[in-house]
């Protein structure tokens, strides 16, 4: 009698199947991972080519700032590269208590705790606070660092509920069938990154407190864009003391790297003392946080560029829907250009690269099969001529794909 032994599977076999990006770097459409050379914030040369920058996060343009990078060299000259160690243990100084300080004022918020990553502010706000019996209340079109926070949360026996985007009735459906015991946070963007869309806060705080649950909200793109001084979505609406905590990244306006979250005094406090991703995580380095202390300076003193974002944005937005492109709904800094075809919006991508003009394009499984477009935003620092640039090239290329007449 032979007895037949079933050969064990290949746990790269995955990788080795995988060949769909190797298929669209051989059509000469791979958008994704492409080397910049030089960084001028509006422009950037790529391939030894200018192109301008429309689909960049750094909103008011300030990583290019003389005073931002001045900062920067005096903290490394001052502290080194990095901390060498968490921020539990030793790798605090006293640039993170300052910031920490700054920002707290800044949101009007008691107390701040800066992270290493946005994506990791996340993963120590929402795992940390909802446990087992507890609910996570999300948006379905959260972003991808919320809805990985939510899985470590669920991991650990929490559980989540998730409502259609932006809808109100929704989320008051699904609050409904929350047991009355059972702690509950409702997570939602701010300022949704895919669209630029702004939640509808008035109506999602109104229903936090009816169905007594607890406020989250990510603001990675709206600080510096909307609300009094740029201080995000509960401030544009006259929220503040609202909402209970508010969560961004300083890879966008403030032009660095890291993340924070901000809350009352013994919010930040319990999760300063209980989120692993910040216990055990390397500190946010000197120069990167002496570069937020010299962002929101600028943010503080020069309300100029909130207004120069905004009329940049609104002066591209409109030119584009007098085009006849079909646009998602925002009054933010990102103007989204719905394709609605996976290989056209390739295709158009890959013409406005070849014309001169950065931009990022969103296909599946990033969206939905129907949902594939070009997501564009702009700096307060894009001068006239890089906004008409932009809308000559889409309007060229659009009409040449058939997306507009």
């Amino acid at each position: 009698m032979s007895i037949t032994v079933e050969k064990t599977k290949d746990l790269f076999k995955k990788c080795f199947d995988f060949t769909l990006a190797d298929e669209v770097k051989a059509q000469g459409l791979y958008p994704y991972f492409q080397p910049i050379d030089e960084n001028e914030g509006p422009v950037v040369c790529l391939g030894g080519r200018k192109l301008v920058m429309a689909g960049s996060n750094n909103y008011l343009g300030l990583t290019a700032d003389p005073r931002v990078k001045a900062s920067s060299i005096k903290a490394i000259n001052k502290y080194g590269t990095s901390c060498s160690g968490s921020r539990y243990m030793t790798g605090t100084v006293n640039l993170h208590i300052e910031l920490e300080e700054k920002l707290a004022d800044f949101f009007e918020k008691e107390r701040c705790l800066l992270f290493s990553t946005g994506y990791q502010t996340g993963q120590g706000i929402i795992p940390t606070l909802v446990q087992r019996g507890e609910y996570i209340v999300s948006d379905r079109d959260n972003h991808a660092s919320l809805v990985a926070a939510s899985v470590m949360a669920l991991g650990a026996g929490a559980s989540q509920v998730r409502y259609n985007h932006n809808n109100m009735e929704d989320l008051e459906r699904v609050l409904q069938k929350i047991p009355e015991s059972a702690g509950r946070l409702i997570v939602s963007d701010g300022v949704f990154s895919v669209s630029g869309e702004i939640v509808n806060l008035p109506e999602l705080v109104r229903l936090a407190r009816k169905y007594n649950a607890r406020i989250v909200i990510d603001d990675a793109h709206a600080v510096g864009i909307i609300g009094k001084g740029g201080r995000g979505t509960p401030s544009e609406f006259g929220l503040v003391e609202e909402v209970d905590i508010i969560m961004g990244t300083f890879s966008k306006t403030f032009g660095s790297l890291g993340g924070y979250v901000v809350a009352e005094r013994s919010v930040i406090n319990y999760i300063k003392h209980n989120a692993p991703s910040l216990i055990f995580s390397a500190s946010p380095t000197p120069a990167s946080v002496a570069a937020v202390l010299a962002t929101l300076d600028i943010i503080r003193s020069e309300p100029e560029l909130q207004a120069k974002v905004i009329a940049n944005t609104d002066y591209v937005r409109q030119g584009l829907l007098a085009a006849g492109f079909t646009l998602l709904p925002s009054r933010t800094a990102i103007v989204t250009v719905l394709i609605a075809d996976q290989m056209k919006t390739l295709f158009f991508w890959k013409k406005l690269f070849e014309a001169g003009v950065y931009v990022n394009a969103f296909i599946r499984p990033g969206v939905m099969p129907g949902h594939e477009a070009l997501r564009t935003s702009f700096m307060a620092t894009h001068e006239r001529e890089h906004l008409d640039k932009v809308i000559t090239e889409f309007c060229t290329i659009g009409r040449e794909l058939g997306v507009i007449s």
